[in-house]
């Protein structure tokens, strides 16, 4: 792809939008992140109910089209066969849809809700406990995989059935916006969505670089500072060049290959090593709970105590998937043809749930269990050292704790080069006027944008931290909830209409050979 292949109005839209976010918080943090939180609490408060309600409509509409008649159809031809053996698919959509952020959030995230609960519960009680270890379950389940796998139905099916090779997000709206889709609206559209996307990347690398660079300082008992994240994010390039040189089949493939084995084998580690039955039993309860309170999770807005647990964790949440959704349909089309529209349902929604409760369930009730039975004291470390030390302990807490540590840094590395890969990948062929159905954009487009998420994710990390990274994101989510629904509604007149197609030719060919 030449230069002249970049389609320069969405490419420098996008560009000064992330630049208006980016550069406040980092000439100046303390003012930077205050009005992006101002107008993160405005948004989370505002707009809570609508986050919802799009995620609760979203899973119905899945369940409807998985058990259709057109849960059968193939993105291909009826004789196409998939371009990747299973393991591999779903690898690919587990590395690039989760990234490191499963490896910072399963560890720790429980610590967060055992000390602040939700539902007016005491924190530190066993009620707390409860929902400690329920709430992750319920923020990287089913609800969250539900819009991953949104926006990767529209796109395929326009990629392989209708058979156009644009895979921006605008051509996914087709069906709404008809011939809209080239002019401003369309634009528009794919502008949003790589805002969201640097948003939500930027947010993945903002946790996982911290990660890994405490892990390094407590290995090998070296002093954690700038310079260490700066050659944490030198190494990440040059892996994510690597991958970059070898392209989306095979360097993005290996990647996931090998993480994937690196992290079922650091869980039966983690399993058997740790509190194996405490482990399995405390699943069992998680389970149960959120089976029966899943509905009371899902429209929870506390309006009356306004504890404000919804708007800091599920919305904020709801919010992270739907920026990175879009760029997650791109990439599952991209590797789903000669896949049906049931299956991909299936592999995103049960194959990453279990994926994410999996690291959830091992990980997070360790963590768990070494608090309740004061062997480690997380929640101590915690709130004076940070997330990154209570994670580090963790690991370290554990019989050859030190490898476990060690593993779980190689793990985020590979997480974090494998997203940033994907991640640029999108960006680069949303920003791009034509890519043959095969063809991947140039490999200088692609490190442009990995360069882009890698500033923003500093500037963050940096300026604001966590808060202003969940700022970002919540921020660059609004616009692509009535995208996706519009992207939802483009996939059911699409095939509505080809099948009315379909119907109509087979007739015509029925009376045409009555006739004769």
């Amino acid at each position: 792809m030449k230069q002249s292949n970049v389609e320069k109005g969405i490419f420098w839209s996008a560009l000064a939008i992330v630049a208006a976010l980016v550069i406040p918080v980092l000439f100046n943090p303390k003012q930077g992140t205050a009005v992006l939180g101002d107008l993160h609490h405005l948004i989370a408060k505002s707009l809570s109910s609508i986050y919802l309600w799009s995620v609760v409509v979203a899973l119905g509409f899945l369940m409807w089209l998985a058990f259709s008649k057109y849960g059968k159809i193939k993105f291909g031809e009826p004789d196409t066969k998939p371009e990747f053996s299973t393991f591999s698919w779903l690898a690919m959509l587990f590395t690039a849809g989760i990234g490191a952020s499963i490896t910072y959030w399963s560890a720790i995230e429980w610590a967060y809700y055992y000390t602040e609960p939700p539902f007016g519960a005491q924190p530190k009680t066993i009620q707390a406990a409860d929902w400690a270890a329920t709430y992750g379950l319920f923020h990287w389940g089913f609800s969250a995989w539900v819009l991953y796998c949104l926006p990767a139905l529209p796109i395929a099916y326009n990629l392989y059935v209708r058979k156009n090779s644009s895979v921006k997000l605008s051509a996914a709206c087709g069906g709404v916006l008809k011939k809209g889709e080239n002019g401003w609206i369309g634009k528009s559209i794919d502008v949003f969505f790589m805002v969201g996307l640097v948003g939500g990347i930027g947010a993945a690398l903002g946790l996982g670089l911290p990660l890994i660079s405490e892990g390094i300082s407590n290995l090998f008992h070296i002093t954690r500072t700038s310079t260490l994240d700066i050659t944490l994010i030198v190494i990440l390039t040059l892996i994510f060049c690597v991958s970059t040189y070898f392209g989306l089949k095979k360097g993005l493939k290996r990647l996931a290959n090998i993480n994937t084995y690196l992290f079922l084998a650091l869980s039966a580690f983690v399993l058997l090593a740790g509190p194996t039955l405490f482990i399995i039993s405390r699943f069992t309860d998680s389970v149960g709970i959120l089976l029966q309170n899943f509905f009371r999770m899902s429209f929870y807005t506390d309006s009356i105590a306004h504890s404000g647990f919804p708007e800091a964790w599920t919305v904020f949440y709801w919010a992270w998937w739907i920026t990175c959704a879009p760029y997650m349909g791109i990439f599952v089309a991209k590797i789903s043809k000669g896949r049906t529209i049931r299956q991909v349902i299936f592999a995103e929604c049960i194959g990453g749930t279990i994926g994410c409760w999996t690291a959830f369930s091992i990980f997070g009730n360790t963590g768990l269990y070494f608090e309740l039975h004061k062997l480690v004291p997380v929640i101590d470390i915690l709130e004076k050292k940070g997330g990154e030390a209570a994670i580090a302990a963790i690991y370290q807490g554990l019989p050859g704790g030190n490898i476990a540590l060690l593993v779980i840094v190689i793990i985020t590395l590979i997480f974090l080069s494998a997203t940033l890969d994907s991640s640029s990948y999108t960006l680069a062929s949303a920003a791009s006027k034509t890519l043959s159905l095969d063809g991947e954009p140039a490999r200088w487009h692609k490190i442009f944008w990995a360069f882009v998420i890698e500033l923003v994710a500093f500037s963050m990390m940096f300026g604001g931290g966590l808060h202003a990274l969940q700022s970002v994101v919540v921020i660059t989510s609004v616009p692509l909830i009535l995208i996706m629904a519009m992207a939802a509604i483009s996939l059911v007149k699409w095939i509505k209409e080809d099948q009315i197609k379909k119907e109509v030719e087979i007739y015509n060919e029925q009376t045409s050979k009555r006739s004769s």
